[in-house]
């Protein structure tokens, strides 16, 4: 049973996952894709410090956020499904990514499809926002890729990774399905093992931050559990990394030799490789990238502004560091001002109180034999 204090808890941490991953990505797509000398020379010497215009507006959200919502969308299906006796959420969250797709073809939503739910219908989301190419081409048609068969078997960008915090939120799950889960949504579009198994780790690390784990016990879980899965070097390595130099104090960005404010590097100052070692493939760089700036974070702008000004995918980047810090601190650590600028905010808040009321409350809202009508309109069992 959940008491009170402990239902607010989770929903804080809930909230400030979703909302904390949807704030990092909006930072992030100013600056994707640039390197961190053009992102200093479009932004002044200390890059970029505070949300700018991108997609036309100030917080605009991309497509990792957009995942992030159908994979939460998925989630809550799974569990309400699970009345009727079937039981397989990799197929629910499979559905979700397809309902994703949707969006990025339809002109809006099809009100003839009532199974597609509430946030299907949400015509804000009805937007291309740099959807990467694997998770067009794994759900351009409805064949379920698996760890047997996974899509795009070289695919090793961290788009499937920035898209698994949600797999981290179910905290009545024990670390291992939380691992095998997110993998297995993972190769439904990046089948190569450093991508389905950094979303794997990086849902474990939001499970034990989501739990009150401290930041380096959740890192050591994710890295026990990843040390049996054939191909899981490159992750462990990185992850690895990205936890020494943090003890160390190594900076994670080239322009802060610290997590201290007081001081400030020379613009020119030479880039730290520490978590984006070009030999080390996207998606582990990308997590042990989010990782490193968590753990050197002082507040939550401050980790996002260092994962987000590193270069390279920042998108991803900030999106997993925010995850991590919402999920450690919950919502009330986010900074209000950035928050109020944020696309789709309220559909955010929305989706994070409906996920949370379904973990400590699903009983009280359907069983097998009964339902309340307003829940399975909005996550309907078909």
């Amino acid at each position: 049973m959940w008491g009170r204090a402990e239902q607010q808890d989770f929903r804080s941490r809930v909230r400030g996952a979703l909302l904390g991953s949807a704030l990092g990505d909006a930072l992030g797509a100013p600056v994707a894709g640039l390197s961190p000398d053009a992102i200093r020379e479009a932004h002044g010497p200390h890059g970029l410090t505070d949300p700018a215009p991108a997609h036309g507006r100030r917080g605009a959200i991309t497509s990792v956020t957009q995942l992030t919502l159908f994979t939460v969308d998925g989630l809550i299906r799974a569990h309400v499904r699970r009345d009727t006796g079937a039981w397989h959420p990799p197929t629910d969250v499979h559905r979700a990514y397809l309902r994703w797709a949707a969006t990025q073809h339809d002109w809006g939503p099809d009100e003839r499809r009532k199974d597609n739910g509430w946030l299907a219908r949400e015509e804000w989301l009805y937007a291309r926002r740099d959807p990467d190419r694997n998770s067009l081409t794994g759900f351009a048609d409805t064949v379920l890729g698996t760890l047997a068969r996974p899509k795009n078997p070289t695919a090793r960008d961290a788009a499937a990774t920035a898209r698994s915090a949600p797999f981290g939120l179910l905290i009545g799950w024990e670390p291992a399905l939380v691992l095998q889960l997110a993998v297995e949504c993972a190769a439904q579009s990046h089948g190569h093992p450093t991508a389905y198994l950094a979303a794997g780790a990086f849902a474990v690390i939001v499970h034990g931050l989501t739990r009150g784990d401290t930041p380096d016990s959740a890192v050591q879980r994710a890295l026990g559990l990843l040390g049996s899965r054939p191909g899981h070097q490159p992750v462990t390595d990185a992850l690895q990394h990205a936890v020494a130099a943090a003890a160390t104090g190594a900076r994670p960005t080239p322009d802060r030799p610290t997590p201290d404010r007081s001081t400030e590097a020379p613009a020119d100052a030479a880039p730290d490789t520490t978590a984006t070692d070009p030999t080390v493939p996207d998606a582990a760089a990308t997590l042990a990238t989010a990782v490193h700036c968590a753990l050197a974070a002082t507040d939550v702008p401050h980790g996002l502004r260092l994962a987000v000004n590193l270069g390279g995918n920042s998108t991803a980047a900030g999106a997993m560091c925010g995850a991590l810090l919402g999920a450690l601190h919950g919502e009330t650590a986010l900074p209000a001002a950035w928050l109020a600028d944020l696309e789709g905010r309220a559909t955010l808040l929305e989706l994070a109180d409906d996920f949370a009321l379904e973990m400590t409350q699903g009983p009280a809202l359907h069983t097998p034999t009964t339902a309340a009508p307003g829940w399975l309109a909005r996550y309907p069992r078909a």
